[in-house]
């Protein structure tokens, strides 16, 4: 008998298990995969640290945040600057001064930048949006929405952005400076040594079950512990029997390049609709490796989620969080089982909000 069943290996599930077992308490973790980790596995492939399941940065402005992932890994100083390529252009994000005056070889100031959108802006000007194009054309102009938005939005959501809607897009963030940092967190940086080794060291002398399917087989487990954190898909626990909630998953073409540096960044962007991938990732920019004569690359496809698909990101617009708020009713109601992580809230989590989550909820446990 444990104190606690765990199921998911992830970042949330992870923090969990490593701090009750500092309280004293005996866990166990399940995880369906053959790693530990979740989506933040990382694979030594080559001497280089791969990003298995798409780029993860570590960002926060969070002090606390910040000092406790620090236990356990030292950080590099990656600052993300993806790059966007449109045709045979490139420009950078996020929309900043460099971008502008690309755009626009007439812009070199942050006031003929503004006076660029705006004059953009109000010649498409829509009062009411009625879809997500409308709204992009609202915020930021035509040339910008042609070119950067447009072909990217499409791929990443499976549909025109004349057929998605226009809450998708509530803001867009736009820079006046000559300034290619796409987060503006105090804190931001890549593990030295990959992120697997961060959860290797949160669930050291902890009991971890891989290839195990706990909704397989979940009343033999739910037997063995007093408590459980459940961190996968809260739909799958109910046996969807409200229908499933809306993912998106992602696809992954990687392969092992006999070159030092194939596209000089880590993160490219593909913003032209007619380019079937959503970005590449060059993992070796990752850790500024200089000396790796290979390099590995992965291309993204986002894809549309179908049951037995991998779901990466919830997809939360209005039908989606109210199916999920009757599925939250339920999980309420439980005395024994607490839902937590990306999967479990059916929540867009950024890393340190993930720890933020598993923090915040282990302090209201006695």
């Amino acid at each position: 008998m444990y104190d606690y069943l765990i199921v998911g290996s992830g970042l949330y599930g992870a923090i969990c298990a490593h701090e009750l077992k500092k309280k004293g308490y005996s866990c166990l973790v399940l995880e369906k995969r053959n790693h530990i980790g979740g989506n933040i596995y990382t694979e030594n492939i080559e001497g280089i640290n791969v990003h298995k399941y798409g780029a993860h940065i570590f960002h926060t402005s969070n002090e606390r945040v910040w000092e406790y992932i620090n236990q356990f890994a030292k950080f590099n100083n990656y600052i993300n600057q993806p790059v966007a390529r449109y045709k045979n252009e490139i420009y950078n994000l996020p929309f900043n001064m460099n971008t502008f005056t690309k755009l626009w070889p007439d812009v070199f100031t942050p006031s003929e930048a503004k006076a660029k959108i705006e004059a953009e802006r109000k010649d498409c000007y829509k009062e009411n949006p009625e879809n997500l194009e409308e709204q992009a054309i609202n915020l930021v102009g035509k040339t910008i929405y042609e070119k950067l938005i447009k072909g990217y939005t499409a791929k990443q959501w499976g549909m025109k952005c004349t057929e998605l809607p226009s809450f998708i897009i509530k803001r867009l963030p736009v820079r006046f400076t000559f300034d290619n940092n796409y987060f503006n967190d105090f804190y931001q940086g890549i593990p030295m040594g990959g992120y697997t080794k961060i959860i290797e060291a949160m669930l050291e002398g902890i009991e971890v079950r891989l290839n195990t399917d706990y909704l397989a087989d979940r009343d033999s487990y739910n037997a063995l512990a007093k408590h459980i954190i459940y961190t996968g898909q809260i739909d799958a626990y109910y046996d969807y029997q409200f229908g499933p909630l809306e993912y998106r998953t992602v696809r992954f073409e990687t392969e092992v390049l006999d070159t030092n540096n194939y596209q000089g960044n880590a993160v490219v962007n593909y913003t032209e609709y007619e380019v079937p991938f959503t970005r590449i990732i060059e993992h070796k920019h990752f850790e500024f490796d200089t000396t790796s004569p290979k390099t590995i690359i992965s291309r993204e496809y986002s894809t549309k989620w179908t049951k037995g698909d991998e779901p990466y990101y919830p997809v939360n617009n209005e039908a989606n969080n109210n199916l999920y708020l009757k599925y939250k009713e339920l999980a309420d109601k439980e005395t024994k089982i607490h839902f937590g992580g990306r999967l479990g809230e059916y929540k867009y989590y950024d890393m340190d909000k993930v720890v933020l989550s598993a923090l915040d909820y282990l302090e209201t446990l006695k």
